[in-house]
């Protein structure tokens, strides 16, 4: 399957990058937590989550399309799904609009899966459909009873934001069909992480995409922020919510930062769990099944 992907992205010219594993900033996301090494002379890295920000700084040199398949590392993630080490496919296009990337990921997620219907939702389309009311305009009591009713463990000390996150990722995703591919866009502004915000109606949205088959969630996708200032906003931000977390602050990425007010092109990425992919195509039912081996 390894040359089945890079033959996917031969024929449409995208090229095969290899960035470091190994970095002096980490990732910084309120919900993911990374793996610290000692590099010497008291100096701190970080195995890196994704190659996103690497990936990143090679766009605005002028790399052009690229993608990369590479292991990456993430501290207490262990289960069915889940392996401190694992697979991913990350890519980035400039020529593909937000809809025709969509349309790109499919295509490579078929490779593994054969032809498979899809359906498509907004966020807030699939929140109205199977958890039964509008998120926009309901009070935090609301969204507190749906959580309760559906039998979801709370904190009192939780916000809307975090209560629409768990009642959508624990009731919405539950109910997705499992014999289609099912992509949800247009995801409520205060997931936009890396990707643009743009005002939909009367809702601005981030402009961004994941995609499930089987009840596994495979894709992420983004239409991607080229603001420095705004992602050193957001990043700031995040390093807040870890705080209230109890979690550790982590270092800036500067270089990115850098790479992004230098003028990276507009682009879209993706990024997919390839051992999910290998799992759901051999029916395997946790992900060590597929590993060669396993680190204990």
């Amino acid at each position: 399957m390894l040359a089945a992907v890079r033959k996917f992205f031969v024929v449409r010219q995208v090229m095969e990058v290899d960035t470091p594993i190994l970095a002096s900033a980490a990732p910084i996301n309120p919900h993911i937590e990374v793996m610290e090494v000692r590099m010497g002379a008291g100096a701190i890295g970080y195995l890196h989550t994704s190659p996103e920000y690497a990936l990143k700084r090679l766009l605005a040199e002028g790399s052009g399309d690229i993608y990369q398949l590479s292991h990456v590392f993430r501290s207490g993630e262990k289960g069915r799904r889940h392996a401190p080490e694992f697979t991913m496919l990350e890519w980035y296009r400039h020529n593909l609009d937000f809809d025709a990337l969509i349309d790109e990921a499919v295509s490579l997620v078929s490779l593994f899966l054969g032809d498979i219907l899809t359906e498509r939702y907004t966020f807030r389309e699939a929140f109205n459909q199977l958890i039964g009311f509008d998120y926009l305009g309901a009070s935090e009591e609301k969204l507190q009873n749906a959580a309760t009713s559906a039998g979801l463990d709370i904190s009192p000390h939780w916000d809307r934001n975090e209560l629409i996150t768990l009642l959508f990722s624990e009731v919405a995703e539950a109910k997705f069909q499992t014999h289609v591919l099912t992509i949800i866009s247009d995801f409520p502004a205060f997931t936009a992480a890396l990707s643009k915000v743009v005002q939909r109606g009367d809702e601005p949205i981030a402009r961004r995409f994941e995609m499930y088959a089987r009840g596994v969630e495979l894709a992420n996708g983004y239409d991607e922020l080229t603001d420095g200032k705004e992602q050193r906003r957001r990043f700031e931000e995040h390093n807040k919510e870890r705080l209230l977390f109890g979690k550790k602050v982590l270092p800036i990425d500067e270089d990115l930062l850098s790479a992004l007010d230098r003028g990276m092109p507009d682009c879209r990425g993706v990024a997919i769990g390839f051992d999910r992919l290998l799992m759901l195509r051999l029916g395997a039912d946790h992900i060590e099944q597929i590993l060669p081996l396993v680190t204990t």
